[in-house]
């Protein structure tokens, strides 16, 4: 009997006892069954003493996804010989634009989108070798760098794989940074060909007097959007050509590939960083290629089958592994963007499907943010529902929540159909219906979050560390892993050191685990800070056997089973005025659980004996709470400013914080309300959404010395 048969013919009581019994007693039954399983073994490494720790599944570090990918160039060429008529690269074409006003004035662009037209990774391939040849006989030279400065697309990955048939380093940049750290970022690199999309070429025109090195600029062409001649003056004294045009070039004047080796960089990735302008990783062909392989072996079943959603910036380093990643194994990637990405995301029109509706991907990446984002909506929907509908939700979601953190599988897997049919199937549309794997990186996820996804979306979650130094990889956790709040064991491309840090009082022979500074060692460790030698030798160091290890900054430690967890940061810690020592981002976490943020950061001044917050509301959260109190006020600027709204925020966040078992010196003494979004283009988060701590503190530094006076 299906479950819906099951629910017509006993009613929503009789399914609720079906299934809520056999699960339980399959656990029962099964009880005792469950084994610790050993993840990650001890390892004996040189340079610095310490705990270090491999993974348990190799004996041998990893570094290519099979004999002759070791580059990026082979591993493309390769992949797209083996799966040549395999769909391979999808966007969906726009149909129509057109701008809503809202009630202040500004206007707001609608994207009607039709459906998702695909390109087989053998005409792939054909592109990215005629956008080599074009390059060419556009006049790049072969010492000189290409920068790629645009939104994700499948133009950017074709170019990017281009560039590397005429072993060329290609320069990353954010869409979305500043102008100040583009300049610093082109001229530093000495990059003498630009790739950007057309939208950005009013920027570059603004700035065009202070680019020491660019030569020539290739445009990526935009459905609807006619470039202004004007522009085109503006930016006279460079060659400009339309990326159509240098492959209608490279076609028809073919020019014999140039490839590179393993130890040459693939790129120069500047990170849009927490302080200052940002710095720029180099980064070997054998480090991303080594990620990649790595991470391949840890996704169950993934094979041409899974479709993957590409929509994070390929400028960041997690972005642009999960992609290398899904093409070792064939997949298709469908490009996305976050505002087009579900059928209620700001720029899809009324009426009109979001992306993840039409592609239905099996397989997508996301970062923290916007996993928090999702899980937060799905919240608030249910409560809004209330009733029946709430009480069945809060029910399944329960059972499955006990079925996921008990003692056997079997029961999980009847829990996860039965919920499913009966309360999770309308949730999982969202994100098409079909997600079965999410790779979650870029910063910490809460345990909340984690299990939402898991619940909610039933699908599993691969939570990833590691930064740009590392090439996006270090630890991943296993499939078959049912605890939250870990990284899982080192990446069997590498191993992954504690080192005592006496100063914070973190050592390794600390009990019941060790802990530590962690330091990443392996070939997906980078080759250093661009035109920066002095920071390279801070954190990169070369042992004696070789081997080359990079201290993060972070501090872990190594659970019985060889899983890592990341418990604080160096940089992150204040001493107070009477020695307390603060950890911001461990604070930040716990609060930002409350409903009421929807972004914070907390400051520490030493000379102070407490700490204070700078809150970003979620908007929604505090007007219903204006509503029902009876608050009123013009706007939400005003209400932020009401001495009621900064009492309640400040009220429920220090119930969270007790929740959390913050020490009393951890919770905020006192908050500032700010209304306005932290964005990457408001210069105050990165890409991944990661404070950018010295940018807030500048930007707020007046309300932050009005809340210690």
């Amino acid at each position: 009997m299906s479950m819906l048969e099951c629910f017509e013919t006993y009613g929503l009581v009789g399914s609720i006892v079906i299934a809520v019994s056999v699960p339980l007693l399959l656990s029962i039954a099964l009880l005792g069954r469950k084994k610790v399983k050993k993840r990650g073994v001890p390892a004996d490494v040189g340079g610095e003493p310490g705990f270090a720790i491999r993974n348990a599944k190799c004996t041998e570090l990893i570094q290519v996804p099979w004999e002759g990918a070791t580059t990026m160039a082979s591993l493309f060429e390769q992949s797209c010989e083996k799966h040549s008529s395999n769909k391979f690269l999808g966007t969906r074409k726009i149909v129509g634009r057109e701008f809503v006003a809202a009630s202040d004035g500004r206007k707001f662009e609608k994207l009607h989108l039709g459906e998702y037209e695909w390109e087989t990774y053998g005409q792939a391939f054909e592109r990215a070798c005629n956008f080599a040849s074009g390059l060419v006989r556009f006049g790049h030279q072969s010492d000189g760098r290409i920068a790629i400065f645009s939104d994700t697309r499948a133009e950017w990955l074709i170019a990017f794989q281009g560039s590397f048939r005429q072993n060329l380093t290609v320069v990353t940049i954010y869409a979305s940074l500043g102008e100040d750290a583009l300049v610093h970022s082109l001229n530093e690199t000495e990059v003498s060909t630009l790739i950007c999309d057309s939208k950005q070429l009013n920027k570059l025109a603004s700035i065009s007097s202070s680019l020491k090195t660019v030569q020539r600029i290739i445009y990526f062409e935009d459905d609807g959007i006619t470039i202004n001649p004007s522009v085109l003056d503006a930016v006279g004294a460079w060659k400009v050509s339309s990326f159509s045009e240098i492959q209608k070039l490279g076609r028809e004047n073919p020019v014999p590939p140039s490839l590179p080796s393993k130890t040459d960089a693939a790129l120069i990735m500047y990170t849009s960083g927490s302080t200052g302008l940002p710095k720029g990783v180099t980064i070997p062909h054998v480090s991303i290629i080594a990620t990649a392989a790595a991470i391949k072996g840890l996704i169950p079943k993934l094979d041409t089958k899974d479709v993957y959603m590409a929509y994070l910036p390929l400028a960041h380093v997690f972005e642009l592994a999960a992609e290398t990643i899904v093409i070792t194994a064939g997949c298709a990637i469908g490009y996305s963007s976050s505002l087009t990405l579900t059928d209620a995301s700001s720029k899809i029109k009324k009426g009109t499907k979001g992306d993840a509706s039409v592609l239905k991907p099996t397989i997508m990446a996301a970062v923290p943010a916007i996993v928090d984002r999702i899980r937060d909506g799905v919240s608030k929907k249910v409560e809004e529902k209330g009733g029946m509908g709430k009480r069945l939700f809060n029910l399944g979601y329960k059972r499955k929540l006990r079925a996921a953190e008990g003692s056997c599988f079997g029961a999980w897997g009847l829990e996860k159909l039965l919920w499913d049919a009966l309360v999770f199937k309308n949730i999982r549309s969202l994100l098409g219906g079909k997600v079965r794997y999410m790779l979650c990186g870029g910063a910490p996820l809460s345990a909340d979050s984690q299990r939402f996804i898991n619940i909610c979306m039933g699908a599993i979650v691969g939570i990833g560390y590691g930064m740009t130094e590392t090439c996006a990889g270090a630890c991943f956790t296993d499939h078959d892993d049912p605890s939250v709040g870990r990284v899982g064991p080192p990446l069997p491309c590498c191993y992954i050191k504690l080192v005592s840090w006496e100063e914070g009082g973190y050592m390794i022979t600390d009990s019941p685990m060790p802990r530590g500074e962690i330091v990443v060692g392996g070939p997906n460790v980078t080759a250093g800070y661009f035109k920066a030698e002095d920071k390279t030798h801070e954190v990169y160091k070369v042992d004696e056997r070789g081997m080359r290890w990079f201290y993060t900054g972070d501090i872990g430690q190594f659970h019985p089973d060889g899983c890592l967890q990341v418990i604080d940061r160096k940089k992150d810690i204040v001493k107070l005025q009477h020695g307390e020592y603060i950890s911001l981002g461990k604070v930040e976490a716990a609060l930002a659980s409350c409903n009421y943020v929807d972004n914070i950061m907390v400051y520490a001044d030493p000379f102070n004996s407490y700490c204070v917050a700078l809150i970003v509301p979620a908007h929604k959260e505090l007007e219903k709470w204006a509503q029902e109190a009876g608050i009123q006020y013009e706007n939400i600027s005003r209400l932020c400013e009401t001495a009621e709204a900064v009492s309640e925020v400040h009220r429920e966040l220090s119930k969270v914080a007790k929740s959390a078992r913050l020490d009393k010196f951890e919770i905020p003494a006192k908050i500032k309300l700010l209304p306005d979004p932290w964005t990457p283009e408001s210069g105050l988060v990165t890409a991944a959404l990661k404070l950018k701590r010295e940018q807030i503190k500048a930007k707020f530094k007046d309300e932050l010395q009005k809340l210690y006076n």
